[in-house]
């Protein structure tokens, strides 16, 4: 157990994961994302069992050390917020194992299709790997959408769970225009990085899919914007210490419109994030349009941080609101776990975190290149 001294203040070790917890799904979006994106895009930007051998190698070695991030933003969540991990996971029980069930079926789908000679069986994997990504794309933006406008869940006075919502009411206006944010926005990423790893008829044809996408991408961001100011949000009206015991029940919220927008006015500084998206995806359109496939991965890598952070600044300090008990939202400051588990967290995270980070820049100075018709003729693990 920790000496006393050696713990930083509760109020600032809350503060550090929840800036962590984004760093993490930050680093999900950016680098699954273009994973999910390639797979949305097999069935379109290469039509011939070459041209789809060429894309699903350009992912084959790496997709599985990138969804370390998701893995670590999951844990992290179960160990730094579990009342959010809770309602989430419980509530969003279907919403969920759909998620799971398309992550599954992506990794199998690149491997058998490799065993079978037959066009038609190869070509069925194909597609199904493509409908997963577009599937896995959309819902985890559905899923965000609704967390932005709240989850119909309640917590009686010892802390049991009742959540009284269905599968169905996830899939609400807001919700789905997050989902095609989410979409585009991946499959925007997807294109760039195909843009890089390929060459010829398949980069020309990402390049220019990835315009379209970019271009959507950001007019459903700004439809977004204009959309949240009309959205019932929350606000605090109680007072509270920031390092009280975690309690949900020990505040009170209210439910306004335009709640979502009122932390760009009280903390100015969080106007960078919807900023860096917006100039993010400017960059990658230009990246392309030009041809210029290093900026434009740069800029859509830029532009993916800053959509996903500002669903984040835009919550702060909720993590999951509740739609039917406002005063029983779970925020940063009573929904996390002990002060001493933080601190432990956090020098886990000052140790591994580093480590994921050197490991994988390695992976992929090792594994930089184009893919071409050649080298997955001549590699023997090659899909």
């Amino acid at each position: 157990m920790l000496p006393e001294h050696m713990l930083l203040s509760y109020a600032l070790l809350r503060q550090i994961w929840w800036v962590l917890l984004g760093v993490l799904l930050i680093g999900f979006a950016v680098m699954d994302g273009f994973d999910l994106g390639v797979a949305g895009w097999l069935p379109f930007v290469a039509r011939k069992d070459e041209e789809r051998r060429i894309v699903i190698n350009t992912i084959g070695p790496v997709w599985e050390g990138n969804q370390v991030w998701f893995i670590l933003g999951g844990g992290a969540i179960f160990a730094a917020w579990p009342y959010v991990y809770a309602v989430s996971f419980s509530g969003f029980y279907l919403a969920m194992f759909a998620v799971l069930v398309t992550l599954i079926l992506r990794p199998v789908a690149m491997k058998f299709r490799s065993k079978f000679v037959s066009p038609a069986i190869r070509n069925t994997w194909d597609w199904i790997l493509g409908i997963c990504g577009l599937l896995t794309m959309t819902l985890l933006g559905v899923a965000v959408g609704n967390a932005l406008q709240g989850v119909p869940f309640s917590f009686d006075a010892d802390m049991r769970l009742t959540y009284t919502g269905g599968l169905i009411d996830l899939i609400n206006p807001f919700g789905v225009l997050c989902g095609l944010v989410s979409l585009t926005m991946l499959l925007m990423h997807g294109a760039v990085y195909l843009t890089l790893k390929t060459d010829g008829i398949i980069a020309a044809r990402a390049r220019s899919y990835g315009l379209i996408a970019a271009i959507l991408t950001l007019t459903l961001f700004i439809a977004g914007g204009f959309y949240a100011h009309a959205l019932q949000g929350f606000h605090i009206t109680s007072n509270f210490a920031l390092t009280d015991p975690s309690n949900p029940l020990h505040k009170t919220v209210v439910q306004q419109a335009g709640a979502l927008l009122m932390n760009y006015h009280q903390y100015p500084w969080m106007i960078t994030a919807p900023a860096l998206g917006m100039i993010g995806i400017l960059g990658a359109i230009a990246g392309l349009a030009c041809r210029n496939g290093w900026l434009a991965m740069v800029a859509s890598g830029l532009g993916v941080a800053g959509i996903v952070s500002t669903a984040g600044v835009s919550m702060y300090p909720f993590i999951l609101p509740s739609s039917t008990h406002p005063d029983h939202s779970l925020t940063v400051y009573d929904a996390s776990s002990s002060q001493l588990t933080l601190m432990i967290m956090l020098i886990a995270a000052v140790v591994f975190v580093p480590i994921v980070l050197v490991y994988t820049s390695w992976v992929y100075k090792v594994l930089w290149g184009r893919v071409t018709a050649q080298s997955v003729a001549a590699e023997d693990q090659s899909y």
